[in-house]
């Protein structure tokens, strides 16, 4: 298979952050030019300007971090037909950082998808990234839910013996409704009132969970339902 040097002009590699993106290019390993630009639609198209001019004939584009703070740039990239490949991020030290260094990644960029066989494609965003978000998000809410209702049990187990002996004939999901709905009890002692305060507060908290969890999953389904659709 014929790497990516033997197929191109030259790479633009770049090297993505949350504020700045700095790109390097490197026709055949030798850096021609190098550049900063803001991660805004208006520095993604004076990066491609930068692109065109350096690298006026065959040309490909090898970011880093696509599947965070360089996504912008590649979705931006890929809708004007440009070619873009993914490099993977190098372990860094905690005190790296600085423009020198910064530029330095990106001509590493460029030079690993030159000598590179196997390239990795961008995955595709749309349909399919808004299902991942949706998953994350909903699988946040579960254990969040799991951690509050834990977290739930250990109240039970250490409440006033009255308060336990109120809980104790209940099922779990009745448990978590019962304790959502407690009220203060000023006649009890200061135990009792700020146990049953601590359970009403944690068993809304999983309830309001569990609904988040329900509704994200109800938006997965439609959003999985489209995507088959479309496919």
């Amino acid at each position: 298979m014929a790497i990516l040097a033997e197929q191109v002009d030259g790479v633009i590699g770049v090297d993505t952050h949350r504020d700045t993106l700095a790109a390097a290019v490197s026709p055949i390993r030798a850096v021609l030019a190098s550049t900063d630009s803001p991660a805004n639609d208006r520095g993604y198209r004076r990066l491609l300007d930068f692109g065109r001019e350096r690298v006026p004939g065959r040309r490909c584009w090898a970011l880093e971090g696509i599947g965070s703070y360089g996504a912008g740039l590649a979705s931006f990239l890929s809708q004007v037909g440009e070619h873009v490949v993914e490099v993977c991020r190098p372990k860094r030290t905690a005190n790296r950082g600085g423009r020198k260094t910064d530029m330095l990644d990106a001509i590493r960029a460029a030079k690993d998808a030159l000598s590179t066989e196997h390239l990795i494609q961008p995955r595709l965003r749309g349909e399919r990234e808004a299902l991942r978000v949706l998953l994350a998000t909903r699988q946040g809410a579960v254990l969040a839910s799991t951690a509050a209702i834990n977290q739930l049990k250990a109240l039970f187990i250490s409440a006033p013996d009255d308060l336990r002996a109120e809980l104790r004939k209940l099922k779990r999901p009745a448990q978590i409704t019962h304790c959502a709905q407690i009220r203060d009890r000023p006649g009890q002692d200061l135990e009792h009132r700020m146990t049953a305060r601590a359970l009403h507060s944690t068993a809304q908290r999983v309830q309001s969970l569990q609904a988040e969890a329900k509704d994200l999953g109800k938006e997965i389904l439609i959003v999985s339902i489209q995507r088959d659709r479309v496919a």
